[in-house]
């Protein structure tokens, strides 16, 4: 049973209705009603069976913005790339300690970025990290000998995405508390990364359909028609 204050935000919202994209985030600003800044998501129903290697979307994309959360950063190298880690901001630094405490049960991070000399090493945790979407990946940026560079981009507000098995993609783009502009540009920014990236292997429709929402708060639908031109 939804709680009263979703029922309520849910009577104001015209789930047939798909609005333009300034117009839904004004209204997902209306209706949160939680006592923390929420966080706001976009999510996106593709066109795509990602059973399929070649209809798989994933990607990454800097945020103008950022995302409002403070992202805490490990760094898996050797000694050499210590120092330009750590300096760059980097909140957890270190190698084989590291990949002993992740064997040992410790996932307290947002994001893992490695060297590639360290990659042979970090594939013992792999199945630690890999369902919890925090093993370092070459085509997310996350496995680089520029540590300095990844880790500017990740606290800047660069996220990661990748569809999921119902065909879906999800991203957080905000706080509730942004401005309404600084939102609509970096659910600008997601959407077009995520239509550039469409699948050759992809037939028909591509974006099937758009939401925008905050924590606890039911979804927006976006007109996507700006998007799929």
């Amino acid at each position: 049973m939804a709680g009263k204050n979703y029922r309520a935000a849910a009577a104001l919202v015209d789930r047939n209705m798909e609005y333009d994209l300034a117009d839904a985030v004004d209204k997902v600003k209306e209706i949160t009603n939680v006592k923390f800044d929420a966080t706001v998501d976009v999510s996106v129903k593709l066109g795509v069976d990602p059973r399929h290697a070649d209809q798989v979307v994933r990607g990454t994309v800097m945020l103008p913005h950022g995302t409002g959360k403070t992202v805490s950063v490990l760094v898996v190298c050797k000694e050499a790339k210590t120092a330009e880690a750590t300096e760059a901001g980097a909140d957890f630094v270190g190698f084989e300690e590291y990949i002993e405490k992740i064997q040992n049960g410790w996932t307290g991070v947002d994001v893992i970025i490695a060297t590639p000399d360290v990659m042979g090493q970090l594939g013992k945790v792999a199945k630690i990290l890999g369902p919890r979407g925090l093993m370092p990946n070459p085509k997310s940026g996350t496995v680089t000998m520029d540590v300095a560079k990844a880790v500017k981009e990740v606290k800047a507000g660069k996220i990661e995405f990748r569809v999921d098995k119902a065909g879906n993609v999800h991203a957080p783009v905000g706080k509730a508390s942004f401005p309404a502009e600084q939102l609509v540009a970096n659910i600008t920014s997601f959407l077009k990364e995520v239509v550039r990236l469409k699948p050759s292997a992809a037939k028909g429709q591509y974006v099937q359909g758009i939401a925008v929402s905050s924590t606890m708060s039911p979804g927006v639908r976006i007109k996507r028609e700006k998007f799929v031109a």
